[in-house]
């Protein structure tokens, strides 16, 4: 995975390629789902929502910049692969899932990996998590239609913010990939 989906198409952070070699995909998916967990693809988690790809959570964390030391909102918990991914990288990681089954299961699974530290809250991401803030880094695992402006609040000065976009005339792009993602929900978001 790491060689063929990930460095072979631009991911040049040796971190984020280390990160992803070590965590175990096959335990935040479900087991009809184990022999497929490490292909270049999202897989279904349950209640509409999916795992993001391999490269998209690659992705992200490589434009994001996440180092060691950083504290990290993630949005959309979803099976918490992504919030593993960035623990592994070294960042005090809070993640936020507006579906409570999901955010149980996601805490579960984190535990069982070893991500035991990842704090899974429920709520609406779109407003992100202030009583933890400020952060270092902000990821969305859903699109939304502009910049939550709560999320641009909650970071740290020089913080990064890494949201998917999706509307016809949004705000200047600073970096585009063709992609597809489940909607950020919530009272900013669809």
């Amino acid at each position: 995975m790491v060689d063929e989906q990930l460095a072979a198409r631009g991911i040049v952070d040796e971190r984020v390629l280390e990160a992803m070699g070590r965590v175990p995909r096959e335990l935040f998916v479900a087991e009809r789902d184990r022999r497929r967990a490490y292909r270049d693809m999202p897989l279904r988690i349950g209640h509409g929502q999916t795992i993001s790809q391999p490269y998209m959570v690659a992705l992200i964390c490589q434009v994001g910049e996440v180092r060691d030391g950083d504290r990290v909102l993630d949005i959309g918990t979803g099976s918490g692969y992504q919030a593993a991914v960035l623990a592994e990288l070294g960042a005090t990681v809070y993640t936020i899932e507006r579906i409570p089954e999901l955010a149980e299961r996601a805490r579960a699974r984190l535990a069982a990996a070893g991500y035991g530290a990842v704090e899974v809250s429920v709520g609406d991401g779109s407003l992100g998590l202030p009583e933890h803030g400020p952060y270092d880094a902000i990821v969305v695992a859903a699109a939304a239609p502009a910049m939550p402006e709560s999320l641009y609040e909650e970071l740290r000065p020089r913080g990064r913010l890494v949201v998917i976009v999706r509307s016809p005339e949004g705000p200047a792009v600073a970096r585009s990939v063709p992609c597809r993602f489940v909607p950020l929900v919530g009272a900013e978001g669809f």
